[in-house]
């Protein structure tokens, strides 16, 4: 083997261990997840409420902000008061707590205050819409696990689609990576998925009224592909902004909690806002999957 030949195979070795371990964590990780999304009320809750706050705080991170600590404490209580809200069934006066902390957050920001207040939004959004996504009793769980599944299957399919094909960059700018290639293939992942959801329902003995339809479904999956991938360019343009590489190493293999939730968080809430259209605050679940 030649010096030339030695050097790729070398580099190599660091990403497959690193693959190997990403695989590892997410295999530990997603049966998690999904047994507290199975669970529901509190629990849910409680993880849903945990998740924003770390998002709050790595957004600070990345900004630049993490040090000043009034503006980090007082995102982190009006979050985690709304998540005793949202754990409670209080939908109303979660809201009230998200507005009257996005106001504190933006007032006492000394520098930064537009990307600081956007932070708080952000994880407020995806704190109240993966809650109200899994709230309905019906179809609540499906249609949470839905988004789970295609923000995952676009990601994974992204990854080996884009690593193994190659061809021309979809933003070069925000994300050097990422390809045209690995985008079709997170959205042709996500089309199984939706597909799969059709045929597994089909099967069940449930009323001919909550029955999935293959159609809608399709494009509610190709819909979450596209705005978890919008969503996965958005935390990297903003990470470009201010010169950082990963929101942070909590996970291992896998960066921060940004680095792994900013499509899920993207497509859980356009997801809310369309069920709740649809079917109300306590029929998300039903709004999104039902036609």
């Amino acid at each position: 083997m030649t010096e030339g030949e030695a050097a790729p195979a070398a580099a190599a070795e660091p990403g497959s261990r690193n693959l190997l371990l990403r695989v590892v964590v997410a295999l530990v990780l997603a049966p998690l997840a999904i047994a507290i999304a199975y669970a529901g009320g509190w629990l849910w809750a409680g993880l849903v409420t945990l998740g924003a706050i770390g998002l709050y705080v790595e957004w600070l991170t990345i900004v630049g902000a993490a040090g000043e600590m009034r503006v980090v404490a007082s995102g982190v209580v009006a979050l985690g008061l709304a998540g005793l809200c949202l754990a409670t069934g209080r939908i109303d006066a979660a809201l009230v707590v998200f507005v009257a902390g996005l106001i504190v957050v933006a007032l006492i920001t000394p520098a930064q205050r537009n990307w600081t207040a956007t932070g708080f939004f952000y994880a407020a959004a995806a704190e109240i819409a993966s809650v109200l996504v899994r709230l309905d009793s019906v179809k609540g769980f499906a249609a949470l696990i839905l988004v789970l599944l295609v923000v995952w299957v676009t990601d994974i399919g992204g990854y080996f689609a884009g690593g193994g094909i190659g061809g021309p960059k979809l933003w070069p700018r925000v994300s050097p990576k990422k390809t045209w290639a690995g985008a079709i293939g997170g959205f042709v992942a996500s089309l199984i998925v939706a597909a799969g959801f059709y045929a597994f329902d089909h099967n069940q003995a449930a009323e001919h009224s909550l029955k999935l339809e293959l159609g809608p479904l399709l494009v509610l999956g190709a819909m979450l592909s596209v705005v978890s991938q919008l969503g996965d360019l958005f935390e990297s343009a903003v990470k470009r902004r201010f010169g950082v590489k990963d929101s942070s190493h909590i996970i291992p293999g896998h960066g921060g909690l940004l680095d792994r939730l900013d499509g899920f968080v993207a497509a859980v809430v356009v997801a809310a806002i369309f069920g709740f259209l649809r079917g109300g605050a306590d029929g998300v679940g039903r709004g999104l999957m039902v036609w």
